[in-house]
């Protein structure tokens, strides 16, 4: 599993925690706004949709708040337009930095993001120059006291998944985009429950970090993912699981 995802495992775990600050109500609330815009308010037609509601109640999003943001999206109530940003940079030890943004402000944002990048030894690029590092997929994370190998990989692979990697204490499979629900189902057919499953950004390489170099990166990540409109951040290093704990 890259050194990656499991720093974002680490943080799904801290912003559970961290729910009281009411931020991350926030930050799924616009997500639930923005794809029901797009593609509607039927979640049963809208993919995007039902998976921002299913991240939504797994953080103990109450229902009411789910219902006024997707009619908030479909126009039935009045609300606030969020645009969808995409920004890329670089951080220390030349790692390469994406973010997917929504926002009712650019000029704000980007004025933010950027003094974050500076602040923490990084800086803001231009469209475009990191965006070829990454592919989209599908991943969907399961505890490894779950199940031996064999019986992930079986249910797995028939469900359509590309790649199954074993962590320490977890399994990462890896899906094509459109095929993360149908992989999801066929693990909980086969009486699974993945932790976590979304689309993401993966890198194709990455850039392995020790010490002062591992913790400034750690620090800028943690700061992006925390800027209100950032709703998603990506990055393609590799730092080993201890110093990943610690900094958590």
């Amino acid at each position: 599993m890259s050194g990656h995802s499991k720093w974002h495992n680490i943080r799904l775990r801290k912003a559970k925690v961290d729910l009281e600050r009411g931020k991350i109500f926030t930050k799924l609330a616009k997500e639930i706004i923005v794809a029901a815009r797009h593609g509607g308010g039927n979640p049963d037609s809208n993919s995007r949709l039902r998976d921002a509601i299913q991240k939504a109640r797994d953080a103990s999003v109450p229902q009411d708040n789910i219902k006024r943001a997707i009619m908030r999206g479909t126009g039935e109530l009045e609300g606030v337009t969020y645009d969808e940003v995409t920004y890329e940079g670089y951080g220390p030890g030349g790692v390469a930095i994406m973010l997917r943004a929504l926002t009712d402000n650019r000029n704000r944002t980007v004025s933010e993001i950027r003094s974050i990048f500076g602040r923490h030894g990084g800086n803001l690029g231009e469209s475009g120059c990191v965006a070829w590092m990454f592919q989209e997929k599908g991943t969907i994370e399961l505890d490894r006291a779950q199940a031996d190998e064999d019986k992930v990989w079986e249910a797995a692979i028939e469900g359509g998944a590309e790649d199954v990697q074993i962590g320490d204490t977890s399994y990462e499979i890896i899906t094509a985009p459109g095929a993360l629900e149908k992989v999801k189902q066929a693990l909980t057919a086969a009486g699974l429950e993945p932790t976590s499953a979304e689309v993401t950004m993966i890198p194709q390489s990455t850039v392995l970090l020790v010490g002062k170099e591992a913790q400034q990166v750690l620090k800028l990540m943690d700061m992006l993912e925390d800027q209100d409109d950032v709703q998603q951040a990506y990055a393609n290093f590799d730092i080993s699981d201890h110093e990943l704990e610690e900094a958590a």
